[in-house]
């Protein structure tokens, strides 16, 4: 018998044929030689810099510097992202390489400022307070890439790793403000606030997202003069505004938490109370009818 031989050249094994296959149950990954968007990978490495020089300032005992390296760093995170959505250049190399610049200026750079500042009186306490800060921000980031897609918009899955990093911050910054530079003294403060920001980050207590905010729509007139008078405040006294602002945003999480639950309960509580009065109603009527 003859075999019939398909036309064309055959393709050698172990050689790309110039398609990209998936494996199953995989998508396709699109190699990397199509390029990536510069502007805002610009941003996120900027942030990687000023986390890695908070890094060398806190290693100097340079806290002030190292403090307002991890805010400004904050700063180049927001504009990344927005910078990608407004130019439509959103990626999933741009969204991982964001990740990984997170963990080391919200993550490393601040868990490393906690420990010289104001941790390291405390030994072993200290530097596992420092690293399970860090640990724990690695952990909410991952935990953050796996459920972007499905999550909500309106409300972060426990606090945000760029809060906990400037709320440590903030801390830094407000003590230099009034009592000077240096590190501060053994504080059980210092270390049970490191403890409770790296507990909250990988809770699964809601915090505000601020993402449906538009501020192009219009607003009340009371509104305007609010924020400026916020921005006058915040010009006269950074510190004391940062660290009030951010302090507030903390612990907004856990007062919402347990005022949810008490309303939860409240109607609860009246929803069986209801049921119990229209149990008790019929058993009223016969009673009445047979006393008739």
């Amino acid at each position: 018998m003859n075999e019939t031989r398909p036309r064309g050249p055959i393709p050698r094994r172990g050689r790309p044929t110039g398609r990209i296959r998936a494996l199953p149950g995989r998508p396709a990954r699109l190699p990397l030689h199509k390029g990536v968007y510069v502007l805002p990978n610009l941003f996120t490495t900027g942030g990687l810099f000023l986390g890695f020089y908070s890094v060398i300032a806190s290693s100097h005992g340079d806290f002030f510097t190292a403090a307002l390296c991890i805010v400004v760093a904050h700063v180049c995170d927001g504009l990344d992202g927005r910078i990608a959505r407004m130019t439509n250049t959103t990626s999933q190399f741009g969204m991982e390489y964001d990740s990984l610049a997170d963990l080391v200026s919200f993550g490393v750079a601040p868990g490393l400022l906690a420990y010289r500042w104001g941790l390291e009186p405390w030994g072993h306490w200290g530097w596992l307070a420092a690293s399970l800060f860090a640990a724990c921000g690695a952990l909410r980031l991952a935990r953050f890439n796996v459920q972007s897609t499905h999550a909500s918009k309106r409300t972060f899955v426990g606090l945000p790793i760029p809060a906990a990093a400037n709320m440590v911050a903030a801390t830094v910054l407000l003590q230099q403000f009034l009592a000077g530079p240096g590190p501060t003294a053994q504080r059980p403060v210092v270390l049970f606030m490191v403890y409770a920001l790296a507990l909250l980050m990988v809770s699964s207590v809601p915090y505000a997202s601020f993402k449906d905010l538009d501020l192009r729509a219009r607003q009340p007139f009371y509104a305007l003069v609010a924020t400026i008078f916020i921005v006058k405040f915040v010009v006269a006294e950074p510190q004391i505004m940062l660290f009030g602002a951010l302090l507030a945003y903390v612990g907004s999480g856990p007062v919402n938490l347990v005022l949810s639950i008490v309303r939860r309960q409240r109607r609860l509580a009246a929803r069986q109370r209801r049921e119990q009065s229209a149990r008790g109603r019929p058993g009223e009527g016969e009673a009445r009818g047979t006393g008739a």
